[in-house]
């Protein structure tokens, strides 16, 4: 057979996509592949990290672009090196993964796994050039000694990316989103799209760590978000008839700062839940730092993490398991929540954590919370969390009556807004209404919406103080007339 025959069948070999099954990109092996592609191209290729390539490529690379012509492992990274490596500040070519254009393919003999097939496109940003490039590629991953390296790569379609072919809008164009979140000082943005009742897009961007894009399985923390995990326990609970939205908290927790005070005698799980306790957001706001009513409870609206905290307390005293024990049974092993804790724990992976960031792009210094917090600090992923939100949507596993006094208006907080039950109600006309909570820390800023009436609905995630300077856009773009009205009453 000859050389032209032999390159002819192994290129057709490598791009056909009827002999393998395609691999979703939820598998385990997915993820890798991504991971390797990463390492190889972010930091190896956009950061000119020539050790990257040493590690990531097989010693009997072959590598085929359609301009440059054929080269080994030596000669690919000594043209690296004395080309876009050679002075990086005054030319920088940068690559984009089309990470919804990947398709990985695995290969088997004998039933045993002996590399990958990955098939993509992606974006050249040249420095000093004025119009951007894109290519497609196609790489055989080989595995050799249980680790994948580079062994054949094939690069072609290579041709200028003109203006007339990019979509107009930012939200349609990744490459587009990644430089508007780093003109913003954000690092990464996690974005959930629900509709008809199911999650249909799961999408993450920017970076998990310098020079490392943020995979789609990031985890972030999401504050306040915790609160309405809470509230499905509590609601979940009495939909089973082993709790009671209006009995008296007191039968089973008295906090010893009000013990003296007989108003504590009127804090119901309904109280707390449409933030009516009369508490301060946290005692340590007080002068005293002691817990203490602000006001008569059931009386008016009062944001409160402390009356979660409370509802925590009586809950696991009442039924002799922590909260997080009561969450894993009841929400988190039913909706398959695997990457979603209070705590940080032996589980929680580090690699794939979004660490926050504060208005100026700088890190925080990352808490590893130990202890349980209703309201607060919940470790989750776009996915997860968004299933939560679909679930919701579908019932959330709760009685008729229970769910309708969930979306209830029980209190009032600003005009055309409300809380009902764990949730904030807005009232968008004609009989549209959104179902939303927040969540806002140093280093992270989040918010959902929920549309009962057409099942539809969005999560956004961000690891940065100012991540709310992109929400209003965002909320534009995909949720329209109802996102401008969302905006208008808030603005208000």
């Amino acid at each position: 057979m000859t050389k032209k025959i032999i390159f002819v069948f192994l290129f057709l070999f490598l791009f056909s996509k009827i002999i393998y099954s395609q691999i979703p990109k939820t598998d385990a092996l997915f993820k890798t592949i991504l991971a390797k592609d990463s390492m190889l191209f972010d930091a190896g290729f956009n950061h000119c990290d020539i050790s990257q390539f040493e590690d990531l490529l097989s010693e009997n690379l072959k590598f085929y672009h359609d301009k440059d012509g054929f080269s080994d492992k030596t000669k690919f990274i000594s043209d690296l090196k004395k080309g876009i490596c050679n002075n990086t500040e005054n030319r920088q070519v940068k690559r984009f993964l089309l990470k919804e254009k990947t398709e990985i393919f695995p290969l088997y003999k004998n039933g045993a796994l002996y590399g990958v097939v990955q098939n993509g496109e992606h974006l050249f940003s040249e420095k000093r050039e004025i119009q951007n490039g894109i290519a497609k590629f196609s790489n055989f991953w080989k595995l050799e000694n249980g680790d994948f390296k580079l062994a054949e790569s094939f690069s072609f379609d290579h041709k200028p990316l003109l203006e007339n072919e990019r979509k107009p809008n930012i939200f349609d164009d990744d490459y587009a989103i990644e430089n508007w979140l780093n003109e913003n000082k954000i690092k990464t943005l996690g974005l959930g799209i629900i509709e008809k009742g199911k999650l249909k897009q799961v999408k993450v961007f920017g970076e998990i760590s310098e020079g490392n894009s943020a995979p789609y399985n990031t985890i972030f923390n999401v504050a306040s978000l915790t609160k309405p995990i809470t509230a499905m326990v509590a609601l979940r609970l009495v939909s089973l008839g082993k709790w009671n939205l209006d009995e008296p908290i007191y039968k089973y927790f008295t906090d010893s700062d009000i013990a003296k005070d007989p108003r504590n005698k009127k804090l119901t799980t309904r109280i707390i839940l449409s933030h009516q306790t009369g508490f301060p957001n946290w005692r340590t706001d007080t002068d005293n730092k002691k817990l203490q009513f602000l006001f008569e409870s059931g009386t008016q609206y009062g944001y409160s993490g402390e009356g979660f905290e409370y509802l925590r307390k009586a809950l696991e005293k009442k039924f002799k398991k922590s909260l997080e024990k009561l969450a894993e049974e009841l929400i988190f092993v039913p909706l398959k929540m695997s990457e979603t804790d209070f705590i940080w724990n032996k589980n929680t992976d580090e690699s794939r954590f979004a660490i926050g960031y504060d208005e100026s792009g700088k890190p925080y210094e990352t808490t590893k919370n130990t202890t349980t917090n209703a309201a607060d600090d919940l470790h989750t992923t776009i996915e997860d969390y968004g299933n939560f939100l679909v679930n919701i949507l579908n019932g959330g596993n709760l009685s008729e009556n229970v769910y309708q006094e969930m979306l209830k208006k029980q209190v009032k907080t600003k005009e055309n807004k409300y809380f009902g039950l764990g949730f904030e109600l807005y009232d968008l006309g004609n009989g549209e209404m959104a179902v939303s909570h927040g969540g806002s820390d140093l280093g992270s800023q989040c918010i959902t919406f929920l549309f009962p009436k057409t099942g539809n609905g969005i999560l956004i995630f961000t690891n940065s103080t100012v991540g709310y300077k992109i929400f209003n856009p965002i909320l534009k773009h995909y949720l329209g007339e109802n996102g401008n009205k969302l905006i208008e009453i808030e603005s208000k």
